[in-house]
């Protein structure tokens, strides 16, 4: 008799909800919290992979967290939902989007940048597919999109990568390898983007034409 098929999304890692990812959670968890401190925010959405994800310390200002719903396609946490995100168009000024599935990138930025405000920023961690590290979650059904791949396409949401940074362990699971050797192959990718505003024209003061000139035969 054939196995009754996981209700699990394929594109969601089971590893994501062992105890080998706390300590990449951890890290996680201290990063974001500097990085939206830094950045104060009146709304904000927080996108993450498992229930366990969601941070313990919730932002200032007023937002939604989110994660990715294990039995069905969409989103569960503060409200259940699909794509397209159910949020008025730049209504939140900072996001956080969490280890995204390489099957949903495309229309998960394209919401993204929908719903961001001009000069609003997103922060994105993805698993480091050139770390050593990456022996904890491959075999694991993990499958994170590339840091090229997700730089391309926010770019063509008119979304500017500012910063790309490696943080956590290199080799083991306790996260506590120390020093900052070897930065490219840490564990977890942070993009930091921001949404551009564009630029009105300023006036410009208009020029007197006159006929009285010569006229030219």
């Amino acid at each position: 008799m054939p196995a009754a098929p996981s209700p699990r999304q394929a594109a969601v890692s089971p590893w994501f909800e062992k105890a080998g990812a706390q300590a990449m959670r951890e890290w996680e968890q201290r990063l974001l919290s500097e990085q939206m401190r830094g950045f104060p925010s009146p709304s904000w959405l927080w996108l993450a992979p498992s229930a366990a994800w969601l941070p313990e310390l919730v932002p200032q200002g007023r937002g939604l967290r989110l994660h990715r719903n294990p039995l069905a396609p969409g989103w569960a946490g503060d409200m259940r939902c699909a794509l397209p995100l159910p949020l008025p168009s730049e209504s939140v000024k900072a996001i956080v989007i969490e280890h995204p599935a390489a099957e949903e990138l495309e229309p998960l930025l394209s919401e993204c940048a929908r719903v961001l405000m001009p000069g609003g920023r997103i922060w994105m961690t993805v698993l480091n597919r050139c770390s050593p590290y990456r022996a904890h979650w491959q075999w694991q059904g993990a499958r994170p999109p590339s840091v090229t791949g997700c730089r391309t396409l926010l770019q063509r949401q008119g979304i500017r990568c500012r910063s790309l940074r490696h943080y956590g362990p290199l080799w083991t699971q306790t996260g506590t390898t120390p020093g900052t050797a070897l930065p490219a192959l840490r564990a977890l990718c942070v993009l930091e983007a921001e949404k551009r505003t564009e630029a009105f024209i300023g006036p410009i003061k208009a020029s007197r034409v006159s006929w009285r000139g010569p006229v030219a035969t």
